[in-house]
C-alpha cells in the first residue's frame, strides 16, 4: 500500500498501537517484531478487539483488514515521516549522553506554557519511539519536542531523517554507550549527527558556548547560544546556595527545584528556547521554579536531618562523576554513597569501575556502597567500601549506620532498581 494511502487511513483511525494489551477501538495496528515477540501471531486477534486495521508482513494471514507490507517497522516509520510532513510544525530535536530525558521535560514544561504540544513519553526514544511520538501529533499540534536516543553510529542520523527537526540541541558528550561507540571520539562523532542533519538542512542548534568541542561542531551552524560568557545570546552567572540551584540568566532570575549544578544547563536550554519561541519571561521563571523530576531522576528527599539524592534511572561514567561532585559540595564523612554497576562499557568496563571508586575515596565521602558485578573487582580490604553482587542482597545483608547520615546519594543503572534501597535509610518507596 502507498504511503500516502496507509496515512489517510490514519488520519481517519484512532491512531497507532503496536501492542494488543492496549488496543484502541479504530486503531492501526502495527505488527512489530522482536527477539523474543511477533507482532504477526496476535494481528487477528488485534482485529477482533477492534482495531480499524492491522499492518503485517505475514502473507499467510487472510482478512479484509490487513495490510501486508515487507517490512512493518519501515512502513511505521515511513508513515511518521510522511505524517511529520504533513503537519508542518518546528519540531525540536534533543539527544546526548546525559540528562536527554530531564532536558525535554524542561523544555516541553517552558513550551508548553505558551503552546500546545507533544513530546515524547519518559525515554521512549528509539527507532520505534520516535515514530510513535510523531504519530500522536494532530492537526492541533503546534510545536513537537522528540527525544533521540542512540548506542551505535548512524541511529541519530536515521532519527532525523524521521523526525526531520528544525531545531537540536545535544545535552553533552560524555562516556555512554562505550560498547557501541567504541570510545568518547565515537560518542562525539555518533552524536552529532543530529548537528549534520541541522546544518545540511538549514536547520538551528541551541548551543552550550561553554563546550569547546560543542563551538567547534556548529561553527558552520545557524545558533542560539548560552553561557557566562558575555558573546551569547543568554548569558547567565550563578547564584545557587546549598542544595538549590539558582542563577540570573540575562537579567532575570530563575530557581529550580532541581538537585545537581549538572543541571543548570539542561535548565538553561530550556530558557534558551523559551526565548526562541518567544515564551513570556514570567512564564519561563514559573515553568522552571514548577518542574518536579520524577522517575527517580536527581529527585531530593528529606526526612528529619537526612538528605537523601536519588538518581537511580541510568549511569555511565559522565554522569556518575557530575553526581559526585556536586553531592561533595555537601557530604561529610558521615555521608552515605550507594553506587550501582554502569552497563554496557564493553572493553572499558573495569577500568572506568576502578575510576569511579578511586574518585569517591580521594574525595572522602564517607561510607562508599557498591552494587553490581561491574564493581566486583573494585573492592578493597577497608571499612570504607561494602560491595553486594546485587540489590536484592543489599536489602537483605545491609546494616545501617549507628550514627544517622547528613547526606545520601543512591546513582545508577536502571537494571539494578536502587529506589527499593530507599527503605535502609527510613525512606518511604
Amino acid at each position: 500500500m502507498e504511503i500516502a494511502k496507509l496515512h489517510s487511513l490514519f488520519l481517519n483511525s484512532q491512531g497507532v498501537c503496536t501492542d494488543t494489551r492496549n488496543i484502541h477501538k479504530e486503531s492501526i495496528y502495527f505488527a512489530l517484531k522482536g527477539a523474543r515477540f511477533n507482532g504477526n501471531d496476535f494481528a487477528l486477534q488485534a482485529l477482533e478487539q477492534g482495531a480499524s486495521f492491522a499492518v503485517v508482513e505475514d502473507f499467510t494471514l487472510e482478512h479484509p483488514q490487513l495490510i501486508q507490507v515487507k517490512d512493518v517497522l519501515k512502513t511505521l516509520q515511513e508513515l511518521a515521516a510522511y505524517h511529520r510532513r504533513s503537519l508542518g510544525i518546528p519540531i525540536v530535536a534533543i539527544t546526548g549522553s546525559n540528562g536527554k530525558t530531564t532536558t525535554k521535560e524542561l523544555i516541553k514544561t517552558v513550551l508548553e506554557k505558551k503552546y500546545q504540544l507533544i513530546a515524547t513519553e519518559g525515554n521512549f526514544n528509539n527507532h520505534i519511539g520516535v515514530p510513535l511520538t510523531l504519530l500522536r501529533m494532530h492537526a492541533k499540534t503546534e510545536l513537537g519536542i522528540v527525544e533521540m536516543g542512540a548506542n551505535h553510529p548512524g541511529e541519530i542520523a536515521d532519527l532525523c531523517e524521521i523526525a526531520q527537526p528544525n531545531w537540536g540541541y545535544i545535552t553533552n558528550f560524555g562516556k555512554a554507550h562505550l560498547e557501541g561507540f567504541g570510545s568518547l571520539e565515537g560518542v562525539i562523532e555518533a552524536k552529532s549527527e543530529l548537528y549534520r542533519y541541522l546544518i545540511h538542512h538549514q536547520g538551528k542548534i541551541v548551543v552550550n558556548a561553554e563546550d569547546e568541542i560543542q563551538l567547534k561542531k556548529t561553527k558552520e551552524a545557524q545558533t542560539f547560544r548560552f553561557g557566562k560568557q558575555k558573546d551569547v545570546d543568554l548569558q547567565w552567572v550563578d547564584r545557587s546556595e546549598g542544595l538549590s540551584i539558582g542563577f540570573v540568566c540575562n537579567g532575570v532570575a530563575y530557581h529550580s527545584p532541581l538537585y545537581g549544578l549538572y543541571n543548570i544547563h539542561n535548565i538553561l536550554a530550556a530558557i534558551a528556547l523559551g526565548h526562541i519561541f518567544e515564551v513570556p519571561l514570567a512564564a519561563i521563571q514559573t515553568a522552571v521554579a514548577s518542574y518536579v523530576p520524577s522517575n527517580n531522576r536527581s529527585q531530593v528527599l528529606q526526612k528529619e536531618d537526612v538528605t537523601l539524592i536519588l538518581d537511580a534511572y541510568n549511569a555511565n561514567p559522565s554522569s556518575m562523576q557530575h553526581a559526585i561532585a556536586s553531592f561533595a559540595q555537601k557530604a561529610s564523612s558521615k555521608s552515605i554513597i550507594l553506587l550501582g554497576a554502569m552497563l554496557e562499557l564493553g572493553q572499558h568496563e573495569e577500568k572506568e569501575h576502578k575510576n569511579l571508586v578511586e574518585k569517591c575515596l580521594k574525595r572522602n565521602l564517607g561510607r562508599l556502597i557498591l552494587v553490581g558485578s561491574g564493581f566486583e573487582k573494585t573492592a578493597r580490604d577497608t571499612p570504607l567500601i561494602e560491595y553486594y553482587p546485587n540489590t536484592e542482597t543489599l536489602l537483605k545483608e545491609f546494616i545501617p549506620p549507628l550514627e544517622k547520615p547528613d547526606y545520601i546519594l543512591i546513582k545508577g543503572s536502571r537494571r539494578w532498581a536502587l529506589e527499593r534501597a530507599i527503605t535502609l535509610f527510613g525512606f518511604e518507596v
